[in-house]
């Protein structure tokens, strides 16, 4: 079967035409790699204030990277010309809270009231990991990255609170400290981990069964590491329970333009 990293090579709107043709259903992690990749979240006007407020509260599991004009499909910063209706994966359309359909397009499902978010991933600096020797698991399985609901509590906005979701990556424990510093490069896609070690102490009650994603496998000698992620503001979508929104679906990310190292500090 082929991986994502088999298109690691491509460019971004390579991949963004090979997905609004329906060439690619599957995760992302490992495509198009040194490209920024970034979660969804669209939401009618009248929560989209409280969404930019939340998001400006919570910069770890929502480092907005881009918002689309008011009935508009076009992330004009990150991809001009591309369609966030389209050239994702795979989205999630919820109604009430509740999840009511995963399609590959969402054309149908699109509205004049609707505003578009696209917020920093963790896949984007999944390549600094690789170059600095840090082996990524659910890369080398050509698998999704695990995911986590946790008890940590994000600062509410509005009509909008929730706990914090995770990306979990085992780590070899001598190579921890410099996955953290790492990663720390690039707080517009999560930045440095919320948590490393015991899965409890954040709320995961079986690491070997993630809330999103796929389990991967945690070797003698290796660390659970914990970074926020993108995926958050779909455990708050069912907390809120908004009369509608749409998200990626978790792992089936947009590929922008910019590179990971845009978006490094140091």
């Amino acid at each position: 079967m082929t991986k994502p990293s088999d298109y690691a090579a491509y460019s971004p709107k390579e991949v963004r035409k090979m997905i609004r043709a329906g060439e690619w259903d599957r995760p992302t992690s490992g495509m198009c790699e040194g490209y920024v990749q970034a979660n969804l979240a669209v939401l009618p006007k009248d929560l989209a204030f409280d969404f930019l407020v939340f998001a400006q509260r919570n910069p770890k599991p929502c480092p907005i990277l881009d918002v689309t004009e008011l009935g508009q499909r076009e992330p004009k910063l990150i991809a001009p010309g591309a369609d966030i209706a389209t050239d994702l994966p795979r989205y999630r359309v919820w109604k009430n809270g509740e999840l009511v359909d995963e399609v590959t397009d969402v054309q149908k499902y699109w509205r004049d009231d609707l505003v578009g978010f696209l917020i920093g991933c963790s896949f984007s600096f999944e390549g600094a990991l690789l170059q600095s020797n840090v082996p990524v698991r659910h890369i080398e399985c050509g698998c999704n990255v695990p995911m986590y609901v946790t008890n940590i509590q994000c600062k509410p906005a509005g009509r909008l609170s929730g706990p914090m979701v995770v990306s979990m990556r085992p780590i070899p424990a001598a190579l921890v400290t410099k996955a953290v510093l790492c990663t720390g490069r690039f707080p517009a896609v999560h930045g440095a981990p919320v948590h490393i070690g015991d899965p409890a102490a954040i709320g995961i009650k079986n690491i070997d069964k993630p809330d999103f994603g796929d389990a991967v496998e945690i070797k003698p000698g290796e660390v659970p590491v914990f970074w926020a992620c993108g995926v958050t503001p779909q455990a708050v979508i069912m907390a809120a329970k908004p009369e509608f929104a749409i998200t990626h679906a978790p792992g089936h990310m947009f590929i922008a333009d910019p590179k990971d190292s845009d978006y490094a500090v140091f």
